[in-house]
This record gives C-alpha cells, sequence and structure tokens, in this order.
C-alpha cells in the first residue's frame, strides 16, 4: 500500500463526516494523529487538485466540488444552482449559447452550472481557468473584498499585460476592477475571436456567482450583442430574486 495515498483518503474521510463545516489543520492532524507538516504537505495537494477548499487559515478546510463531483453529488453550491438552474434552461432556449455559472474556487473560476446550446460550432470552457483569462473569472474578481482581493493577487500574482491589457499593474487593475462593478457588466473578445459576456449574482449585498454566455465573435453582431446583454441582465435579476426568496 501506497502510505501517502491512504494518508490522503483519510484526511478526505475526516473532512467528509460533516460537510457542513471546516476544519483545521490542527483539528485534521489530531484526529489522525498525523504530523502536521505531513498533514499540511497532503492538504495542500488537495486543495490545488480541488478535492479541498481552504477557507483561510483561521477557518481551515471543507470538502471542494471534485469530492462532489465523484459521485455526482450536486449538494455543492446546491442553493445557488437550484436558483439559477431553470434559469439558465431558458436563457438558453431563447439564445441558443452557451451559458455558465461561474464561482471563485482555490484561485481559479470553477463552473458549478453550465447548459450548452446546440450551434453546429459551439464554444467549450474547461471547469477550472484562470480568473484572469475569462470575462466570468474578472466579473467575480471585481467584487472581491480589499483583502479578499490583496490575498488573491499576492497568491497568482497580477496578469500579464498580453493576457489582460491594462490590468498589469495595481493601479490599472483597481480601475478596471471599478469600472465592472459601475457597469455591473464585462465583455470581452479573446485571441481567439470568442466573445464572452458576464454579470454578477446577488445575494442580498454580496455577490455570489457569475452569469456568462460566450459565443464565436462571428455570432456576436451589435445588435446581436445588445440583445444577448439584456437577457443576461433578466436572467441574473431573476436569479437573484430566487436566493433571496
Amino acid at each position: 500500500m501506497v502510505l501517502v495515498v491512504i494518508k490522503a483518503l483519510d484526511i478526505l474521510e475526516f473532512v467528509a463526516r460533516d460537510s457542513g463545516r471546516t476544519y483545521s489543520l490542527t483539528e485534521i492532524a489530531a484526529g489522525l494523529n498525523m504530523n502536521q507538516a505531513t498533514c499540511v504537505n497532503i492538504l495542500q495537494t488537495l486543495v490545488e487538485k480541488s478535492y479541498l477548499e481552504h477557507m483561510g487559515r483561521k477557518k481551515g478546510y471543507r470538502l471542494g466540488p471534485k469530492a462532489y463531483d465523484l459521485t455526482n453529488n450536486q449538494a455543492y453550491s446546491l442553493n445557488l444552482i437550484t436558483a439559477a438552474r431553470d434559469v439558465m434552461e431558458n436563457l438558453t432556449r431563447s439564445l441558443n449559447e452557451t451559458c455558465l455559472l461561474g464561482v471563485i474556487r482555490n484561485q481559479k473560476r470553477f463552473i458549478v452550472h453550465i447548459v450548452h446550446g446546440d450551434q453546429d460550432l459551439q464554444v467549450r470552457s474547461p471547469t477550472e481557468r484562470s480568473v484572469y483569462e475569462t470575462a466570468s473569472g474578472r466579473v467575480l474578481l471585481a467584487y472581491l473584498s480589499e483583502k479578499e482581493l490583496a490575498a488573491f493577487v499576492a497568491s497568482v500574482g497580477l496578469p500579464s499585460a498580453e493576457n489582460w491589457p491594462g490590468a498589469d499593474t495595481p493601479e490599472g487593475l483597481a480601475a478596471v476592477l471599478a469600472q465592472i462593478r459601475a457597469d455591473e457588466l464585462l465583455v470581452t473578445l479573446s485571441p481567439s475571436h470568442i466573445v464572452g459576456l458576464a454579470v454578477p449574482i446577488w445575494q442580498q449585498t454580496q455577490v455570489v456567482a457569475s452569469l456568462s454566455l460566450f459565443l464565436p465573435e462571428s455570432r456576436c453582431t451589435a445588435a446581436r450583442k445588445k440583445e444577448i446583454i439584456q437577457a443576461l441582465r433578466q436572467a441574473a435579476r431573476q436569479i437573484n430574486q430566487q436566493l433571496a426568496s
């Protein structure tokens, strides 16, 4: 048997005993009679692979999205998905374009729900992507608190000028994020000619996700873009209302 694999599984089983709470490093190491240095190394790997989430030094660790994916368990972000699912289905049905619901998990943009259109030319997006590379990720970044944003940048660094022109300095990043908040909308065009449009999803006074839609530039005429933005904003309002009820 491979001892480190057994220890990793022991950690997952320990945290999974109560998926509604978080466990500190001290709790996990003591509960499993494990050396803290060994434990933290395994925890870091599980976080990097999204089987655990690190909620901060004081809060500790909880199960991550990949742990739920193993059993097709949608309990992860269930309230959010429940509020958004039907709205997203209607949005894709009306526009016939792919839409996704995204959150930030372990410093990545993570898709918690996606609805695909049935166009011949489809745009696909991996479940996890750099926050800086996507419209959905950038919108989420714009609504982090100052402390959360500082911690994020300290962890992953600033975006490159090539990846996000104008946001490659602290001042530039602050300016573009302020503009996103002012507009409550972001439209991006990737080097591969994919247009991304994203808006925030609110639960009371907090942004908890972003709703986005993406399509080839060839399908995004000025009139189509206006139609999509209107539909995207309306869908976001409906999800906000569901989350508030």
